[in-house]
């Protein structure tokens, strides 16, 4: 940024006659902002001034615009989301959507939007992907989980203020988690029915995750909501928990559903 009186000083050798290059080369100023200072002399604001403050930093910390948006948000990052540096200070939000579900990346992009209606959300394309994008200053405070390394092999444990909004939103959480890393499937199995084998079909719900303090995370929510779940290992170590009893199955098609 320069002052007004360095302005001043470059725009009046233009005045002159002299030329941008023998100014720019005088100055050390670029010829980019002494033709934009023809139109505008006085600095512009800069956009850190003008951004809202974040929530968390305030003396008395507050909560995130849209609590019911950011229980979801919070189950999107848990399952397939993090938190990188990016340039200036500044930092990126992504959350993988398989390209298999429109639905889930525009549920994604509506949830950013929501906790923070000020920033900008793009989407980026890989393959077999589209990591859902958003810049900012603050997106380590909102989501303090992040850390070096891969989640499953950390300790992850929400803090107070998360657990407060997630226990106000339960089925949003739990959606999130699943539209990250669980899915909605048809199982089927045969019986004997008066000599003859038939096919019976019936919905379960999985939730797969290497990490056990989100898979705990999510048994919490579901106990909370009154769906009953049973855990089934892998290679002898849990990483599914199932959802298939019909009760609970009716429960968790009417907040959640399958993905889209």
């Amino acid at each position: 940024m320069y002052d007004i009186g360095t302005r001043r000083q470059a725009l009046s050798l233009v005045i002159q006659g002299r030329s941008l290059n023998s100014v720019s080369r005088q100055t050390g100023i670029s010829r980019a902002a002494l033709r934009g200072w023809r139109t505008h002399l006085e600095p512009r604001p800069r956009m850190s001034a003008h951004r809202a403050p974040c929530v968390r930093c305030r003396p008395t910390p507050g909560l995130p615009d849209a609590v019911e948006a950011y229980s979801y948000l919070l189950g999107l990052y848990l399952g397939d989301g993090c938190v990188s540096p990016h340039r200036q200070g500044s930092q990126h939000l992504r959350i993988a959507c398989a390209d298999a579900w429109p639905g889930l990346i525009e549920a994604c992009r509506d949830a950013i939007r929501a906790v923070q209606p000020h920033g900008s959300v793009i989407a980026v394309r890989k393959q077999g992907c589209v990591a859902v994008t958003s810049y900012g200053r603050h997106w380590t405070c909102l989501f303090p989980q992040h850390g070096p390394g891969k989640k499953h092999e950390r300790r992850i444990a929400l803090e107070a203020w998360q657990q407060d909004i997630v226990d106000a939103h339960p089925w949003e959480f739990i959606r999130g988690l699943i539209h990250s890393d669980g899915c909605r499937i048809i199982n089927w199995t045969t019986r004997l029915v008066g000599g003859a084998r038939k096919r019976y079909e019936y919905p379960r719900y999985f939730f797969t995750n290497k990490s056990a303090d989100i898979r705990a995370l999510f048994c919490d929510a579901l106990r909370a909501v009154g769906v009953e779940w049973t855990t089934t290992s892998k290679h002898g170590e849990p990483l599914n928990v199932s959802v298939a009893r019909k009760a609970s199955v009716a429960l968790m098609d009417a907040h959640v559903g399958p993905k889209y």
